[in-house]
């Protein structure tokens, strides 16, 4: 009678033991996932932050475009008004046309 009750408990601590370590692993894989997770929020920020800093790019790009044309079309603006002064000058100084 003893053997049998022996083997009974044997069994059982034995399947509680399989059942423990099985739930062990279900939560280490739960873990892990949290991991992946904040890993992947990690990236996300990390993108975002990148998204920022080419829109930031962008725009100082589009700003000092923006400059240059002023620029460009002031002293184009100085040139034409130089050269009609020049014109000018040399009609005042040509009365013989």
């Amino acid at each position: 009678m003893k053997r049998p009750i022996l083997l009974l408990a044997m069994i059982f601590t034995l399947s509680t033991a399989l059942t423990s370590c099985r739930e062990v692993k279900e939560e280490e894989n739960e873990m892990e996932m949290q991991s992946d997770d904040m890993d992947d929020m990690d990236d996300m920020d990390d993108m975002n932050d990148d998204l920022d800093d080419v829109g930031n790019d962008i725009e100082e790009a589009a700003d000092d475009t923006g400059d240059a044309i002023e620029n460009a079309a002031d002293e184009t603006g100085e040139a034409i008004d130089e050269g009609a002064q020049e014109v000018e000058d040399e009609l005042e100084d040509n009365d013989d046309l």
